[in-house]
């Protein structure tokens, strides 16, 4: 077994207690690489008052028109802002497919943990404003 300590650890997300000792559940390791590229893209850039840079423009995209070029741009700026914000990972790619007909387009990034040959990888549907319920 690889030993990942050198990654830290933190709260896991969503926060969760764990009722047998009352305790917050911790993330470490891949696990907790992974929800911290989730939180980054998730946060406003601006949401946090105490750490302005924190966080994308990813959910500025909402109502963005779904052309090639925006979705090559959408995908250079998470890249570039998981690299800058995220420094136990390196080598992102994102890609980016459309499912229109569901209203959203599947994110899907990969990336190496720093310090290791481990890939991993984060796929996640971003809903487009379509004003559609789902």
């Amino acid at each position: 077994m690889e030993d990942n300590t050198y990654l830290g650890s933190g709260l896991k997300f969503p926060i969760q207690v764990n009722p047998a000792t009352g305790r917050s559940v911790m993330a470490d390791g891949v696990q907790s690489v992974r929800e911290s590229v989730y939180i980054i893209l998730m946060t406003q850039k601006g949401e946090r008052f105490t750490r302005e840079r924190f966080g994308s423009r990813l959910l500025s995209y909402t109502f963005m028109d779904t052309s090639v070029t925006r979705m090559n741009m959408m995908a250079r700026e998470i890249e570039q802002t998981l690299l800058t914000q995220e420094p136990r990972i390196s080598d992102v790619e994102v890609q980016i497919r459309p499912e229109l007909d569901k209203g959203c387009l599947i994110i899907e990034i990969r990336y190496m943990i720093a310090g290791s040959h481990t890939a991993d990888s984060l796929v996640f549907p971003f809903y487009l404003g379509t004003g559609e319920a789902r």
